[in-house]
């Protein structure tokens, strides 16, 4: 009996990318449609789907809680509750629900499976997971750090294991496929600068915002969720543009912050492991930004990170791009959600 054939649905908060693959794996059909925080054309969706009807659809889904703790067949009360969610990832929860509703307006009979980026991360240590709050905060409300981009990681942790020929880890510090710690945390705010969002700030400005500065509430949400991060410091959010501009002070701080917080936080990371193996530079910059990956690799000799500059410059789909000489492996992979989703779908009819 073949396997389910999936079409997954990526929802991001500018664009939503679908992705049909056969029992197989293999891309059958793919496209991305512009989007916004109220969904997509659904006339593109049928558009799309003249290419082959799915057995299943797979959502991306950024925050599931403390509820969902593997993929789920989404029905009223699962819609509900990712509804409720929505304020811990306000730029990509109302994304994820507005795919899942033009889906099953468009597949009424096709079943929808809710796939979470936070589900690669439920079982932290109690030590990464805990934030040092008083304890009746912890009790009264589902506070922990839940960590996100989990359908990345664990493809990646996977794909890199292959590669290699042994377990290794990357950025969500990854041991034997198991996250023990990141960077993100309560919501997806939390860790790397980002192109419109802060990244980890001190708490203390936030209350200074409000108190002394006189900002709501809300203006601080839309300030750190839409105008902070690679825009707010070097006034684009495509990295691109500040590399092709290194005599622009503000694209130089820009750039040397973003770079600052990737490799601190590759060096936290390596402390929780214990030591490292493989430093895997996946999804949109890690991918395609040769001079982001040099720079990143410059800050983490100190870790036996070396990339070889022939490989970084001329990288084609999953490489190693190690320097002969390097103690840890340097990995460029293509990130695949779309796998790591039509997976979880699979096991979810499986088990339902």
């Amino acid at each position: 009996m073949s396997r389910p054939t999936v079409l997954v649905v990526n929802a991001g908060s500018s664009s939503i990318k679908l992705r049909l693959l056969d029992g197989d794996d293999r891309l059958v059909a793919t496209t991305d449609l512009a989007a916004d925080r109220h969904g997509f054309d659904e006339a593109e969706l049928r558009a799309f789907l003249h290419g082959g009807r799915p057995d299943v659809v797979g959502h991306r889904v950024v925050h599931g809680g403390r509820r969902f703790r593997r993929a789920t067949l989404v029905d009223a009360d699962v819609r509900a509750a990712l509804e409720d969610l929505t304020v811990l990832a306000p730029l990509h929860q109302p994304a994820a629900l507005s795919g899942i509703d033009h889906v099953r307006d468009v597949l009424p009979d096709v079943p929808s499976v809710a796939c979470f980026d936070t589900t690669f991360h439920v079982d932290l240590p109690d030590a990464a997971a805990t934030y040092a709050l008083p304890r009746e905060w912890l009790q009264r409300w589902p506070i922990r750090r839940y960590g996100f981009h989990g359908l990345s990681h664990a493809y990646a942790s996977r794909r890199v294991a292959q590669l290699l020929g042994r377990d290794v880890a990357d950025l969500c510090a990854v041991d034997g496929g198991r996250s023990v710690d990141t960077t993100m945390g309560f919501t997806p705010l939390e860790g790397l600068v980002m192109a419109t969002r802060s990244g980890s700030i001190d708490p203390g400005l936030v209350l200074w915002l409000q108190q002394q500065g006189g900002l709501s509430a809300d203006e601080v949400e839309e300030g750190l969720e839409h105008h902070a991060g690679l825009l707010g410091l070097g006034g684009t959010s495509d990295l691109r543009e500040l590399l092709d501009d290194p005599c622009d002070d503000d694209a130089r701080l820009a750039l040397a912050v973003y770079v600052h917080r990737i490799a601190g936080s590759v060096a936290a990371m390596t402390a929780s492991l214990g030591g490292l193996d493989a430093l895997v530079f996946t999804a949109g910059v890690g991918e395609h930004s040769v001079p982001v990956r040099r720079l990143v690799a410059e800050r983490l000799e100190f870790l036996g990170v070396a990339l070889d500059p022939a490989a970084n410059a001329t990288v084609d789909g999953d490489a190693d791009v190690s320097a002969q000489s390097a103690r840890v492996r340097s990995v460029v992979l293509e990130a695949r959600e779309d796998l790591q989703i039509a997976r979880e779908c699979r096991a979810a009819l499986a088990s339902s």
